[in-house]
């Protein structure tokens, strides 16, 4: 068990808000976490790849432009010394509906303790059915753009 890394992703977790009507994600402690050539997948698998800083940037404030009221509650964290997993029910608002979701995210981290890779397994087709896309449509090109963190 590695609870400095812990730590590290549990506090970049907490950046992202706690729920309450406008709290908003702290962009400049989230975007410290990460190693220059970060790769973050949305969800896996078939998510798409956000590579680097910027784009990573990019990614959270398009994000931001309709998504409210994020919160991370870790279930479960393990770790070692360049590997953190969490289990987490996540909320947020997504355009006015509110999206409660499990997920698993993998966090890599670098020789200097930055994340390197995350990745995140979720049911995008759970997420899809909240946003009320229908069921035949799950598995298609936007059932899956519901991702929120």
């Amino acid at each position: 068990m590695a609870l400095e890394q812990e730590r590290f992703i549990l506090d970049m977790l907490a950046a992202w808000g706690d729920g309450r009507d406008g709290s908003r994600p702290d962009i400049e402690r989230i975007m410290a976490t990460f190693a220059d050539d970060a790769i973050w997948q949305l969800w896996v698998p078939g998510g798409p790849v956000i590579r680097g800083r910027d784009a990573l940037r990019r990614e959270i404030e398009r994000q931001m432009s309709y998504v409210t009221h994020n919160r991370c509650t870790t279930r479960h964290i393990v770790s070692s010394e360049r590997v953190v997993m969490t289990e987490r029910d996540d909320y947020c608002v997504n355009n006015g509906v509110p999206m409660p979701h499990s997920m698993v995210a993998v966090y890599e981290l670098d020789e200097h303790g930055l994340i390197c890779a995350w990745r995140e397994y979720l049911d995008t087709a759970d997420l899809a059915k909240k946003k009320g896309v229908p069921l035949e449509q799950v598995g298609g090109p936007n059932a899956g753009s519901t991702s929120t963190h």
